[in-house]
């Protein structure tokens, strides 16, 4: 699934490509791809021609795109999510339909338009009513990103240590900090020298600096390069590929040295998913009574 670097680069795409332009037309082309707006297909399209997207948000690995009517600020949002294979990708009308083109949306300028690609259909569109602060609804719940000036480093680490639970387990929670997947918890992990089955509330406060510094950079880096891309489902509006894949230090880099000490890279059975460290940079804590077993080594 797209992680914060790879929908940050696509929201800037549709900040370039397509805020301040009005929408035409609305084809969907597959329900599951609204399946989100409770109001159903046609409320959707009706909701959307004519609107004027101001501007491309995001929080998390939530997007959404304010819209206003002859100027003036509607209070609706289009909102959307990537999913596991979701693109949305700016093209010229001349470009052949994508197999898996799941909804088009033309603009009063006859330029390019916007078309949302979901091979796996599990990302979805919606339109709905922002709040005061202007987050969407179902956007609300998520954490400020550790990218954002507002974000406050402080309450993170107080939060964090309250948790009571293992380190990563904490990172891909999206109420505490918003934005880091599985592919980033590794890749921070690995910097801050911590396993991630460290328990939060036994984290001192410079490993909690060192975590969120880690956490920091490797966003930061992918960013610059584009994000992380293992196939052709992760792109960004233009259809290119990123190259955060090339500069990974654990993640995927099973029995590969690691980068730090040359030990070889081992991965873990995790939320039935896998969870990448080295052995040496980040040893596993030392389980306890009452910890119960730990995770099954794969």
């Amino acid at each position: 699934m797209p992680e914060l670097p790879e929908v940050e680069v696509v929201r800037r795409g549709l900040e370039r490509w397509v805020a301040g332009r009005t929408v035409a037309t609305v084809e969907v082309l597959h329900p599951r791809a609204v399946r989100r707006h409770l109001e159903g297909v046609e409320h959707f399209v009706a909701d959307l021609t004519g609107s004027t997207i101001t501007a491309a948000h995001r929080r998390g690995k939530y997007l959404w795109l304010p819209l206003a009517r002859d100027g003036v600020a509607t209070g609706r949002v289009l909102v959307a999510h990537l999913g596991m294979s979701g693109q949305l990708l700016v093209e010229k009308p001349t470009e052949p339909r994508e197999k898996h083109l799941r909804a088009r949306f033309t603009f009063t300028d006859g330029g390019r338009e916007l078309r949302f690609v979901d091979q796996r259909t599990f990302g979805g569109l919606a339109t709905e009513d922002a709040g005061d602060d202007g987050l969407p609804v179902r956007v609300a719940h998520i954490a400020v990103d550790p990218l954002a000036d507002d974000f406050d480093a402080d309450a993170f680490a107080a939060a964090l240590r309250r948790r009571r639970t293992e380190v990563k387990r904490a990172l891909l929670d999206q109420t505490l900090i918003g934005g880091v997947g599985n592919i980033y918890a590794d890749e921070s992990l690995w910097r801050a020298r911590l396993h991630g089955a460290r328990p939060t509330d036994k984290l001192t406060r410079r490993q909690v600096d060192d975590l969120l510094e880690g956490i920091r950079d490797v966003l930061g880096e992918s960013l610059a390069q584009g994000g992380t891309s293992f196939d052709s489902l992760y792109v960004d509006v233009n259809g290119q590929s990123g190259y955060f894949s090339r500069s990974l230090a654990v993640y995927g880099q099973l029995d590969r040295p690691c980068p730090r000490c040359g030990t070889p890279i081992r991965r873990e059975s995790f939320m039935n998913r896998s969870s990448y460290s080295c052995p040496v940079c980040q040893p596993r804590p030392r389980a306890v009574r009452g910890d119960g077993p730990r995770p099954r080594r794969s």
